[in-house]
């Protein structure tokens, strides 16, 4: 092969790069949410870590969970107050780390304009006092480019701030009210 010949393939996949970029689809986008709770940390644990039981969050009217708190293999369906519902797997629980962490699956785009939605939500001790923090990481609802406005990143990302913000407040309300 003559260095002609290998100048023009070199050149040719050059000018395609730009296309796989664009085909590559959209980015992951990371949601940090974080709150502060006057109540000692296993307190609060033993709330966040109940995997079977996230009515501590506001948008969430019902919660139906399976087989117990098995990362991999035990799943829930949160009934959100749209009426639209969310299902996801427990893939995370360190009761000693005090971590838990979920993924969501059969995704369904009219109730969170979001694709692989995973969080890990880590509650901390800060001194008598409690840090919990939530970390989301998703893709906007549309997979190709020129996404319609509802399922782009911006209504995406307004959507996961939106829910794990009204999520923390409503679980330091309920601790810190008692109820």
């Amino acid at each position: 092969m003559t260095v002609e010949a290998l100048n023009r393939i070199l050149f040719g996949l050059v000018a395609l790069a730009p296309a796989v970029a664009i085909a590559c689809g959209p980015t992951r986008n990371k949601e940090t949410t974080a709150i502060q709770i006057d109540a000692p940390a296993d307190n609060v644990w033993a709330i966040v870590g109940n995997y079977d039981d996230m009515n501590w969050n506001a948008a969430v009217t019902k919660t139906e969970a399976t087989s117990g708190s098995v990362p991999d293999v035990s799943k829930r369906t949160l009934t959100l107050k749209s009426g639209k519902a969310l299902t996801d797997i427990l893939t995370g629980l360190d009761p000693a780390g005090k971590t838990i962490s979920f993924m969501t699956e059969n995704e369904d785009t009219s109730a969170m304009p979001v694709r692989g939605y995973t969080s890990k939500i880590t509650v901390r001790d800060s001194g008598g006092k409690t840090t919990v923090e939530w970390l989301g990481a998703f893709v906007r609802g549309y997979a190709n480019n020129d996404p319609p406005p509802d399922l782009n990143d911006e209504a995406a990302i307004a959507a996961v701030s939106a829910y794990q913000k009204a999520a923390l407040a409503s679980l330091k309300l309920k601790i810190e009210s008692g109820s």
